[in-house]
């Protein structure tokens, strides 16, 4: 059966990462439930604010009576919210859509935990946590911009019930060392979260880091950044000590326990329908793509005023939808199709593949390809050979 997954964005944060260049921005708590009133007034009134922006969602055989049973509470810092505005939302999507939720992600920093938070969260349907935890390291996470009290935050979420909890964790964080990353690692892995998340550091221009290391200069601790070399031989350990401690890798950046693969983040990657709500969020049918602005003061004006927030419509293109495909199949460990695939979109990936598997970069199992052990992280040069 087709099912939904929904996204709401909150972009509020509490601090602003340095090596952060999100839609997200420090605000006023006053913001926070006039923001949340908008939300629930979308979801809603979505089929008029699709119309209305162009989106022929209405015509896609059984989306519109397709039960959700994913819900992702991203952003920014959503746990800063009273949790009565969370289950607001969540309430609005039950009102609405015909729901099967088995997974109810929120993300959440650790400071902003406490015990009454976190048993209203599960009252109002959450139940899986994702961490930002990015390391467990005091000199890395001041250079982030961020502080550590996970310590005491698991333990109040565990006593809650919350049986479901993600970690993030960067691999490339200025001052990051060997030594410290395996530390990180070991923490990790000792509070034995169901999942776990590994980045590797991407420097973005417009963050306040990416700056400072564009002009070498010293702030936030630009100039210790560990190589890309450093960088590949911290996730090639992340791997093997992962796999150590029972976590299956299903994804080029995702390790879980048995059973606990995001169901959400999983549509993404093999290209389910999902619908965004709030500032900046993004949806797909499958025929085409659209996002909302990113202003969230401009969000609240639209949807008071009763308009569609919607700045962006682009169809998926036959191409478009090819690379989608083979990228974000590639990404999984799953790997692709390549028989149906050539059947779908009437192409022959037969030399290039071969080419690829004499160089070591893919594997194949039947008509299942996958990225070889250890090429996980050139995925991107995998796919401009095949489809070139």
């Amino acid at each position: 059966m087709l099912t939904l997954g929904m996204y709401i964005q909150v972009p509020f944060c509490q601090t602003k990462c340095t090596y952060c260049n999100f839609h997200t921005g420090v605000v006023s708590s006053d913001r926070f439930a006039p923001y949340v009133e908008a939300v629930c007034r979308e979801i809603p009134h979505y089929k008029q604010f699709l119309s209305e922006a162009g989106v022929t969602w209405q015509s896609h055989s059984g989306l519109c009576d397709s039960p959700v049973d994913t819900v992702y509470i991203g952003g920014g810092t959503p746990s800063l919210l009273n949790p009565t505005l969370l289950s607001n939302m969540l309430l609005a999507i039950r009102d609405t859509f015909p729901c099967a939720m088995e997974e109810v992600t929120l993300e959440a920093d650790p400071e902003t935990i406490d015990a009454q938070k976190a048993a209203e969260w599960v009252r109002g349907g959450v139940t899986r946590i994702s961490f930002g935890s990015q390391s467990f390291v005091d000199a890395e996470l001041k250079t982030a911009g961020r502080r550590a009290d996970i310590y005491r935050a698991v333990p109040v979420l565990r006593e809650a019930g919350i049986r479901n909890i993600s970690f993030d964790l960067i691999a490339g964080l200025p001052k990051q060392t060997h030594d410290s990353w395996r530390q990180s690692l070991t923490e990790a892995i000792t509070f034995a979260p169901e999942h776990i998340s590994i980045y590797m550091m991407e420097i973005d221009e417009g963050s306040r880091l990416g700056r400072e290391a564009l002009r070498n200069a010293p702030r936030y601790s630009a100039r210790e950044l560990p190589t890309e070399e450093a960088m590949a031989e911290f996730y090639e350990l992340a791997q093997s000590r992962l796999a150590a401690a029972g976590y299956e890798q299903y994804e080029i950046s995702n390790w879980a326990k048995p059973g606990f693969a995001s169901k959400h983040n999983l549509k993404y990657w093999r290209r389910e329908p999902y619908l965004g709500f709030g500032a900046g969020a993004h949806s797909f049918s499958g025929e085409q793509r659209w996002a909302n602005g990113h202003d969230a003061a401009a969000y609240v004006a639209a949807i008071a005023e009763g308009r569609s927030a919607i700045e962006n419509v682009e169809p998926v293109t036959r191409d478009s939808a090819l690379e989608e495909e083979i990228f974000l199949g590639l990404r999984q460990l799953g790997g692709i199709d390549v028989l149906r695939i050539e059947r779908q979109y009437g192409i022959d990936l037969e030399e290039k593949i071969g080419h690829l598997a004499s160089k070591g970069m893919v594997e194949r199992d039947g008509n299942i390809l996958r990225l070889a052990p250890g090429k996980l992280s050139v995925s991107n040069e995998v796919l401009v050979e095949l489809l070139m």
